[in-house]
């Protein structure tokens, strides 16, 4: 019999066959004497979620809110390369490695003696296979579909790329699997039904827009002869979103938690609304960097584009950008009377944090556009959090908000959605937050021209059911932000090119004193030339050149990247680079891993 050594708790091998070798396990079990219990199933599992799950999903950059260096992706062109190793495809936490551990397990489990554990943790494990594998196919395309675990010498290390087609066609089966057999019972830290159902509607959602609205030649077979004949369309997947996220709408024991912004900044996940959550501890150091990131000036200064804040509607339903001067309109004004929820994301005047008794203005010193970020910022009276850099809030993975907004995406885009479907669901989450209900006549009736623009909007949403699905983005928008999802929702849109678009901040007609709080006093003084020397007048000064820079001088909208070149390659940058030494290493076997389309990474092959 073959023996193979794993590591006590941990298998750290990954696909890369050569990066595994090397290592010595200080602890080792005889692979036969191990997965016995449901003990040694679950400690063998647990870091499917610690390896697999977005830990700080409110640091990524997109056109909605950016740090103070952009990143590769946003910046764009030369600036993206591709890598010699790792990348995302190679070894490590979260990729072919864990893939590894998964099949380990899968083949293994059958040893356990508890025939109840074997079927629960091959839930959780294909839940966690699937898992991986969406973020794979967002990230690459094509893959290796492998379910074997594999040894120094299996022919599955070198195999060439599997199709899209058949990639998802395994998810499904590995994701329904999960369905069927995960409790039901809320575990709003493990996976149960509840959870695969989620991860169900938001694979099957992104794999339908992706399919709707990119050319087939980038998103199926680019590397598979001859051609499926079976393949699925775009509906077919918006179809299974919808169903899953319904099923969850339903019947799951899941209900909106009743404050919007305390949702994020409270030390325990609402266990009504979040149906997995990454636990934190302050107790057990296990904490994150979210209120540090929103408030110190060292943390990279987020902030909101102006663009974003354009979006949120009024408080009466009306569109912002609809009222006569609003590209001009001072930020005190701009902020008053608009969506609850932008108070819940940004400083706006008579912002107080919680715990706090005194307003706060935007700190310009902390946020590159001058709009700050306070989703996450926990209570300032909580154990520790005087030291911002020890946040131990729980960090959302699924949450019944995002299952409301795939559930009536999917329907809009299928052109199946009707009025009631938006009142169980959109309109839930105005509800929340004391806003007027979206209608699926008007939205059609009257879409919106901010929407459509070219400096600020999408450009490939068509037909009858176009203002709605504008107005769908919107609120998907507002609700998720900074959750990690609008990135990935622009690449599905074939959307690329709001990347490019003016990443503006602030508006100041000018040099002079502002009130950012509404408080009648000044909070800011803008000045060119020599200090003015006003500390005993305002909270901050800023010299419009030395500190900011705006669009026209002495007065304009912020925009710190006014010089930063940025491109979004069409032909190219909707799916990563596969790295340099991963195909050389395929190729020196003797198998074909093909780069992505317009990725040059000197290889004749």
């Amino acid at each position: 019999m073959k023996r193979i050594i794993l590591p006590a708790i941990t298998l750290l091998m990954s696909l890369t066959a050569c990066d595994w070798l090397d290592r010595t396990p200080q602890a080792t079990l005889a692979q036969e004497n191990y997965f016995r219990n449901e003990t040694d199933l679950q400690l063998f599992s647990n870091t499917f979620y610690n390896n697999n799950l977005d830990k700080e999903p409110y640091e990524e950059q997109s056109d909605h809110y950016v740090h103070l260096n952009l990143s590769a992706v946003l910046r764009g062109g030369n600036n993206r390369t591709v890598p010699n190793t790792g990348g995302g495809w190679g070894s490590g936490s979260g990729a072919w490695g864990d893939l590894r551990k998964m099949n380990t397990l899968l083949e293994n489990i059958d040893k356990c003696e508890d025939k109840d554990a074997v079927v629960k943790y091959t839930a959780v494990t294909r839940f966690f296979r699937a898992y991986l594998y969406f973020n794979m196919v967002k990230r690459f395309g094509d893959v290796p579909w492998i379910d074997v675990q594999l040894e120094t010498n299996s022919p599955e290390l070198y195999k060439s790329r599997d199709s899209r087609e058949v990639i998802m066609g395994h998810m499904i089966e590995d994701i329904d699997y999960a369905i069927d057999n995960l409790p039901e019972a809320v575990s709003t830290y493990r996976v149960n039904r509840w959870s695969a159902l989620a991860l169900k509607a938001r694979f099957c959602l992104y794999e339908g827009t992706f399919r709707k609205y990119h050319d087939p030649d980038l998103y199926s077979y680019m590397y598979v002869e001859p051609l499926p004949t079976d393949a699925h369309d775009a509906d077919y997947y918006l179809g299974l979103a919808a169903e899953a996220a319904k099923d969850i709408i339903e019947n799951g024991p899941y209900q909106l938690a009743p404050d919007y912004r305390v949702l994020f900044a409270e030390v325990d996940a609402d266990r009504g609304e979040y149906i997995l959550a990454i636990k934190n501890d302050q107790s057990l150091q296990i904490t994150n960097n979210c209120t540090a990131y929103a408030l110190m000036p060292t943390q990279g200064c987020p902030g909101l584009t102006r663009k974003f804040v354009a979006s949120f509607l009024m408080a009466d339903g009306t569109r912002f950008t609809d009222r006569e001067g609003w590209e001009t309109m001072q930020f005190a004004e701009e902020m008053t009377g608009r969506d609850p929820r932008l108070g819940a994301i940004t400083v706006t005047p008579g912002y107080i944090r919680l715990g706090d008794t005194e307003v706060s203005a935007p700190d310009l010193g902390a946020s590159v556009t001058g709009y700050q970020l306070v989703k996450y910022v926990m209570d300032s009276t909580l154990p520790e959090v005087g030291r911002v850099d020890k946040s131990y809030n729980d960090m959302p993975v699924f949450r019944l908000g995002e299952v409301y907004l795939n559930y009536a995406e999917a329907l809009a885009e299928r052109g199946a959605l009707t009025q009631e479907d938006l009142d169980i669901s959109v309109n839930r989450l105005r509800d929340r937050v004391g806003m007027p209900h979206m209608s699926l006549e008007e939205a059609n009736a009257h879409p919106d021209p901010f929407l459509l623009s070219e400096e600020y909007g999408y450009h490939h949403v068509t037909g009858a059911n176009q203002g709605v699905i504008l107005e769908i983005r919107r609120e998907r928008g507002v609700e998720l932000a900074e959750e990690g999802f609008r990135l990935a929702d622009l690449i599905r849109w074939r959307e690329g090119k709001c990347l490019e678009q003016p990443i503006y901040g602030m508006y100041f007609p000018g040099v002079g004193e502002y009130d950012l709080t509404g408080d009648g006093k000044a909070d800011l003084c803008l000045w060119t030339g020599i200090d003015p020397k006003h500390k005993d007048m305002v909270d901050k000064e800023l010299g419009v050149d030395t500190g900011i820079i705006l669009t026209d001088g002495s007065r304009g909208y912020i925009y710190h990247h006014i010089n930063v070149t940025r491109s979004f390659n069409e032909n190219r940058d909707y799916y990563y680079p596969i790295p340099t030494k991963e195909r050389q290493l395929v190729h020196e076997a003797g198998g074909d891993l093909k780069q992505n389309p317009g990725w040059n990474d000197g290889l004749a092959y």
